[in-house]
């Protein structure tokens, strides 16, 4: 991406009246809270999400657009634990449902998935388009 876009992203995860949420999970590395082991903290996780109006209801969705997590994490239960986040909050927010897809061959993501909830058989289209001038 390029820094306009990076910029871009960033204006809109930080205003609050976008449906635009960005979710990290950091590894406070065992220190004491007080800031002094600042050094040894990582982010080991990132959520995007897209909240965004459901057609058949009154309510908010929740689309997942990007899930990391640090090759170092995976397999340690990090995912599940933001999963575990993010339907808390998706339950508080009262939206109908928070949803995503993956790659058919990301198959370590598949696995996750597969013990939080049941597959959802679909097929995806999209048409992309040519940026503007």
């Amino acid at each position: 991406m390029g820094d306009d876009v990076i910029d871009g992203l960033w204006q809109r995860i930080l205003d609050p009246d976008h449906g635009m949420q960005a979710w990290l999970a950091v590894d406070h590395g065992g220190g004491n809270g007080d800031g002094a082991d600042d050094a040894q903290e990582a982010v080991v996780g990132l959520a995007h999400i897209i909240v965004h109006p459901h057609t058949f209801s009154l309510r908010n969705v929740a689309y997942l657009e990007d899930f990391w997590v640090s090759e170092n994490q995976r397999g340690q239960g990090t995912g599940g634990k933001m999963m575990t986040v993010l339907q808390d909050q998706a339950k508080q927010q009262d939206w109908v449902r928070l949803y995503w897809l993956t790659s058919s061959d990301n198959h370590g993501a598949q696995r996750m998935y597969d013990r939080l909830t049941d597959r959802v058989e679909s097929v995806l289209y999209k048409i992309d388009t040519p940026e503007r001038d």
